[in-house]
């Protein structure tokens, strides 16, 4: 069995961070391995919520490790609250990565434009050092526009802009790259990729819902590292994570309430599973 370490916060409540890729992933068949970097008690999209800092607990952990000489398949970073916990992250990969270790960084900085509260106009330029050094990334469109230094546009895409993003992301350091949010129509969405290894482009899109849904990235994110995991290629992985999140939303479309809390992956799960037995 494949052994990964996700390093992000886990929120108690709301489906995000680690509460959606340890479900996710274990699913998947992979034995995930946890390293919380922050404990919330709700996600930040309610009201009220607390917040406590595990930056402290981090090393903690690690050292733990390496006395008992642990080792892992792949690292999968999503959240990281501070420019310390990426400093902290990279010094964690300096030890525990090998050259057969898979490093897959969701940058997680903002979205519509605009960085989430609490992080500094200088902490993308931190996210793009730990992006240097990964083998797959998977910005959205803002997070790859704050990381290049890009302007941001809601629309107006063509693919020759996608195409000049993937490459100029892939000259930062990482082998694959993985755009989502891209949309060339009013009516559809979805994402685009790049294999410098290969010089290719891929691209998959599906109908857009006028609605929007919290925690999807996530979901996106853990099922796509779960197929690398499971020996898919990144495209066919890519494939897999938009399609169970189609079916996540669409499991959630009756639920009025959950689109802000998070969608229905546990009930899509059988698709998934049917997905996995099928030859891809």
């Amino acid at each position: 069995m494949k052994r990964i370490l996700t390093i992000q916060d886990i929120s108690c409540i709301g489906k995000c961070s680690l509460t959606a890729a340890l479900p996710i992933l274990s699913a998947m068949g992979v034995e995930t391995v946890i390293l919380p970097t922050a404990v919330l008690s709700s996600h930040t999209a309610f009201d009220d919520y607390t917040f406590h800092d595990l930056t402290g607990e981090i090393q903690k952990i690690a050292e733990k490790w390496r006395e008992q000489g642990v080792a892992f398949d792949a690292v999968y970073t999503g959240y990281l609250g501070s420019i310390e916990q990426v400093s902290i992250v990279e010094e964690l990969l300096a030890e525990f990565r090998t050259p057969e270790t898979c490093l897959f960084v969701d940058p997680v900085l903002g979205d519509f434009g605009r960085l989430y509260s609490g992080f500094s106009e200088d902490f993308p330029q931190h996210m793009t050092r730990l992006c240097r050094s990964a083998d797959v990334i998977v910005p959205n469109l803002t997070e790859a526009c704050r990381m290049l230094g890009i302007p941001y546009a809601e629309k107006g895409y063509q693919e020759s802009d996608i195409r000049s993003i993937l490459q100029k992301l892939s000259e930062l350091g990482a082998k694959q790259v993985i755009l989502t949010g891209v949309s060339f129509a009013e009516s559809e969405v979805g994402f685009m990729g790049y294999d410098a290894s290969r010089n290719q482009y891929f691209s998959y899109f599906h109908r857009k819902f006028p609605q929007q849904f919290h925690g999807t990235g996530d979901v996106f994110a853990s099922t796509c590292v779960g197929g690398l995991l499971r020996g898919l290629s990144l495209e066919q992985a890519a494939r897999l994570a938009e399609d169970f999140t189609l079916e996540s939303i669409r499991a959630t479309l009756d639920a009025p309430d959950a689109r802000w809390y998070g969608v229905h992956y546990e009930t899509a799960f059988p698709y998934l599973f049917r997905r996995l037995s099928s030859p891809f």
